[in-house]
């Protein structure tokens, strides 16, 4: 896991208590692309499921998701595709 990667598990982790976390580069397959930089995590894929999420709507989940990271959105992160949900949804 690179460091983009790892600061997106301590700020979710930190935020959400998450029952469980995955975050995926998927920057290699865009290479040649816009956005994509030669050794850095541009495209990432997250899938988070935490109580937190229990009352949300999915867009509310991912904003509450994109709130927590948007500093690292545009630079260096291009893409970010987000799947947030509550346990057992």
């Amino acid at each position: 896991m690179g460091p983009v990667a790892t600061e997106i598990e301590r700020r979710l982790c930190e935020a959400l208590d998450p029952v469980h976390l995955e975050i995926q580069d998927d920057s290699a397959h865009h290479a040649g692309h816009g956005g994509y930089r030669e050794g850095v995590e541009t495209h990432l894929q997250v899938t988070v499921v935490s109580a937190a999420f229990a009352s949300l709507s999915r867009l509310d989940r991912q904003r509450r998701v994109l709130d927590l990271l948007a500093d690292l959105m545009g630079n260096p992160i291009h893409a970010l595709s987000i799947d947030a949900r509550p346990p057992q949804a």
